[in-house]
């Protein structure tokens, strides 16, 4: 189960952060704000995407639109998001609960510069339902993370 994985992810990685259960769905950016009473920016959303032959993760705050031109730019191709059950497949979260802990795959991953300008985000913790709240240079450093800006912020 995802959820198991993560919170072996977080034992070993960053005992001290709990996972957030609120029995109701975060699947969603809107769902996880309204669920968890933040702005939908605080909201960590990970995207699978494939660059060419390679397959990344990118978080980014949830309000943020991945930017093809800037993507294109940091890593010489044009991003293409996975579908479902390729994501569902290559990190062992399903789509709604997909984050950068407790990962199947070996997947490179890479924070967007946007999730800097909020304290503690909340990324999702490998269910619809869970998720936790971090630093965003801890979640960079737990999950060994570069820094990109391939985001486009809200207008």
């Amino acid at each position: 189960m995802a959820l198991d994985d993560v919170r072996a992810f977080l034992a070993l990685h960053a005992p001290d952060i709990a996972i957030i259960d609120q029995g109701a769905s975060t699947a969603t950016v809107a769902e996880a704000a309204a669920t968890l009473g933040v702005e939908p920016g605080r909201i960590a959303k990970t995207l699978s995407v494939r660059l060419g032959e390679e397959v990344v993760l990118i978080v980014t705050r949830g309000d943020a639109r991945l930017d093809n031109r800037k993507t294109k730019d940091q890593f010489g191709v044009r991003p293409r998001m996975l579908g479902h059950e390729e994501t569902e497949a290559l990190t062992g979260h399903q789509v709604g609960g997909v984050c950068p802990f407790g990962l199947r795959s070996d997947l490179p991953i890479h924070c967007d510069v946007s999730l800097k300008a909020f304290a503690t985000v909340f990324p999702a913790a490998g269910s619809r339902t869970a998720s936790v709240e971090i630093t965003p240079d801890r979640l960079a450093q737990i999950t060994n993370a570069s820094w990109v800006d391939v985001c486009q912020p809200p207008a």
